[in-house]
């Protein structure tokens, strides 16, 4: 972008502001009815993956929506002496395409590959731990049979590994005698440094999702098919969405479901301007920054009072503790049950502390993701299909998400690696 255009979408933008010209939407439960569009869907259809997403199809697995992962049943028993090779064990044990690998969350000895995790025990010794055969068989082909409440994939039970494969790496956990050593803190994850974000994420020099406030502002100033834009019906920004996004999601009785601040910009702007701000579109997501924006430092208060929220709030807590995908893992697994642990070089962040950043520069994969799409990754991690951005599950699991973080003040856009 040439310096001309910056320096007018940004004195644009201020302009907008000062002069009053852009519109506050009504607040989360304005008596009168938002103009929405309620019959078509907020995002593209069919549903597509992300085509730099894996094309895999999980769909003999549990999802948010549906139930197909194999019932539970007791592992085989072995017949005659443990006959696997510790060598084919040591390299399925490491090989970080069957579901990112035994080091995710193990350390296994002084062959452990780089930044093994520590959401699992160390295994260094495992070989002088007196468990039989039949047992470490059977806790790798699924662990459930020895503990029905572990976070551990079942990785004979979901064809992660085969019989065989799997007294392979038997073989292998009975050679590991010895204490593991590492070359400095970074490798072992029980000295290395807990990630700390120092970065401003309102400096858009240091943050490119910065960028979008200005484009988003260009969005909400455009007129659509209809001729209008969101700023001619609507004023007075800084007053009048100084909370707004702050009350999002919300409970939409109309659509029977909860939505958000993206489906909310989708449904509207196609019933007033016209204009096809889809999910997950780039002007979508501009807008929506836009809009949170104008909301920063105000502390997220969504309704928790009224019974339709109660129920959703409660089904959201429920999903997310549903066990899904061929790893079948849950939310609480990693954001709970394994949070403030490594998962290899990944610090798993707890439930609470992260909302208030959404929509979110990922420097990682150079991208703006809404919180949606990050549930959506969440799901494709774990090998669960995803759900389109406005599936009812995914309102439900923002905002219960949203209460646990209540009081939270927005600060939007977030950066994070």
């Amino acid at each position: 972008m040439k310096f001309s255009t910056v320096r007018f979408a940004r004195m644009s933008w201020f302009a907008l502001l000062g002069a009053g010209v852009l519109a506050a939407l009504p607040p989360a439960g304005a008596a009168a009815p938002v103009p929405m569009d309620l019959t078509q869907s907020a995002a593209a259809m069919p549903w597509l993956r992300y085509s730099n997403w894996t094309r895999a199809d999980w769909k003999d697995y549990n999802t948010l929506t549906q139930t197909a992962s194999p019932a539970y049943a007791p592992p085989p028993t072995l017949t005659g002496p443990l006959a696997g090779d510790p060598t084919n064990g040591e390299k399925l044990s490491f090989d970080r395409n069957r579901g990112g690998s035994c080091v995710a969350c193990h350390v296994m000895g002084k062959t452990t590959p780089a930044l093994p995790g520590s959401v699992g025990p160390d295994l260094s010794t495992i070989g002088l731990w007196g468990r039989s055969d039949q047992w470490l068989f059977n806790y790798v082909y699924d662990p459930r049979s020895v503990n029905p409440q572990s976070m551990m994939p079942p990785w004979g039970a979901h064809q992660l590994f085969s019989v065989q494969e799997i007294q392979d790496i038997v073989a292998f956990l009975k050679t590991l005698k010895e204490p593991s050593t590492f070359k400095d803190a970074l490798e072992n994850p029980a000295s290395r440094p807990i990630p700390v974000e120092t970065r401003d994420n309102l400096d858009p020099f240091t943050n490119d999702g910065m960028a979008a406030v200005e484009r988003g502002a260009l969005v909400f100033s455009r007129a659509g098919t209809s001729g209008k834009s969101c700023g001619h019906c609507h004023f007075t920004p800084k007053k009048n969405f100084k909370n707004w996004a702050a009350g999002m999601p919300r409970y939409e009785a109309r659509l029977n479901k909860v939505i958000g601040v993206e489906e909310f910009i989708a449904r509207h702007a196609r019933s007033t301007t016209g204009d096809a701000l889809l999910m997950q579109s780039a002007d979508n997501i501009d807008l929506s920054i836009f809009l949170r924006y104008l909301a920063n430092g105000t502390p997220i208060k969504v309704d928790t009072q009224s019974k339709d929220s109660v129920a959703a709030i409660q089904r959201g807590n429920a999903l997310m503790t549903r066990k899904i995908g061929q790893l079948n893992f849950a939310c609480m697994d990693c954001h709970s049950l394994g949070a403030n642990k490594w998962i290899r070089g990944q610090y798993l962040t707890e439930t609470q502390g992260q909302f208030a950043h959404f929509p979110t520069w990922r420097t990682s994969r150079g991208e703006i993701w809404d919180i949606r799409k990050r549930f959506q990754w969440c799901n494709v991690a774990i090998r669960a299909n995803e759900l389109p951005p406005d599936a009812p599950e995914y309102g439900d699991l923002e905002i219960a998400l949203a209460v646990i973080n209540q009081g939270q003040k927005m600060n939007a856009p977030g950066i994070r690696h």
